[in-house]
C-alpha cells in the first residue's frame, strides 16, 4: 500500500470524512483516488477499536485514511500517534506539539503529518499553543516561518491552519501561503470551506507556490440526516480541482 497521497497533478488532494466504509469507498471514487478519508479517532473507546475499523477503510481506499482527532480535540493527539504507528497511513492529523512523537512512532517519512496552527489576529503570526496543555495556556504567537521551522524539526509535512473560519482571516492565510512556498512546506487549510469558498481557497495557495495542497473540507458537505459526506459534492469539488490546474 502506498503510503503517499495521491495528488492530482502532483499539487492538490482532498481532505473529507467518511462516515462508513461504503461513503468512503464512494468518495474515494468520486474524487478519482485523489482523496484522503478522514475518519476520527474520538470515535473509538480504545486503540485497538480504532485499529480494527481503520484497517477496513484502508482496504476499500488503497490506504487513502486520514487519521483525525475528532474537531482538532488536542487531548486525541496521543491516540493519534500510536494508532498510525500501527496503520501507517497516507495522512495523519496532529495538533502542534504532537508531530514529533507521531512521525517517531510511524517510523518513516513518507506518511503526511500536518502540525495545527490557528489564526491570531496578526499577519505573519501564527498561534502554536494548540496541545493538549497549551492550548488552555495564554497564546504562543509566533512568526510563520519559525513556526513552519519547528514543525520541519519535529518532522512534520504541512501546516493545518485551523480556524480558517472560510475567507474571514484572508490576509494572514495569504501570508502563511507565501511563507509554505518559500519553506518548501505544505499547507491545509480548514474550517469553514465549503463549495463556494473553496476554489478561492485552493487557489490562493496555488498562486502563492505552494507544493502541494490539501483542502479539508467537513461539514459543508456532510448530509445532514445521513452524516455521510455527499459524493456528488466531492466530485463537484474535485472538478474545481481540475479547473484550477
Amino acid at each position: 500500500m502506498s503510503l503517499t497521497p495521491n495528488y492530482y497533478k502532483d499539487r492538490v488532494c482532498l481532505n473529507v470524512l467518511a462516515n462508513s466504509v461504503e461513503n468512503a469507498r464512494d468518495c474515494y471514487s468520486a474524487a478519482d483516488g485523489h482523496v484522503v478519508l478522514g475518519v476520527l479517532s474520538k470515535n473509538y473507546d480504545s486503540d485497538a477499536a480504532a485499529i480494527e475499523d481503520m484497517k477496513k477503510y484502508q482496504e476499500a481506499t488503497n490506504n487513502a485514511l486520514s487519521v483525525g482527532l475528532g474537531a482538532g480535540d488536542p487531548n486525541q493527539s496521543q491516540m493519534v500517534s500510536r494508532i498510525s504507528g500501527d496503520l501507517q497511513p497516507q495522512h495523519v492529523n496532529q495538533v502542534f506539539t504532537g508531530v514529533g512523537a507521531s512521525r517517531a512512532l510511524l517510523g518513516q517519512d513518507d506518511t503526511i503529518i500536518n502540525g495545527l496552527v490557528s489564526p491570531c489576529g496578526k499577519v505573519g503570526y501564527v498561534n502554536v499553543a494548540t496541545g493538549p496543555l497549551s492550548s488552555q495556556s495564554p497564546e504562543a504567537i509566533i512568526p510563520i516561518e519559525t513556526a513552519i521551522a519547528l514543525l520541519k524539526d519535529m518532522g512534520g509535512s504541512s501546516v493545518k491552519y485551523f480556524p480558517m473560519k472560510g475567507l474571514s482571516h484572508k490576509e494572514e492565510y495569504q501570508a502563511v501561503a507565501k511563507a509554505c512556498a518559500e519553506n518548501d512546506f505544505y499547507l491545509e487549510p480548514t474550517g469553514g470551506i465549503d463549495l463556494e469558498n473553496f476554489q478561492e481557497i485552493v487557489k490562493i495557495a496555488l498562486d502563492a507556490g505552494v507544493k502541494k495542497v490539501i483542502p479539508h473540507v467537513y461539514s459543508s458537505i456532510i448530509d445532514s440526516e445521513t452524516g455521510d459526506t455527499r459524493p456528488e459534492d466531492v466530485k463537484t469539488l474535485f472538478n474545481k480541482v481540475k479547473e484550477l490546474l
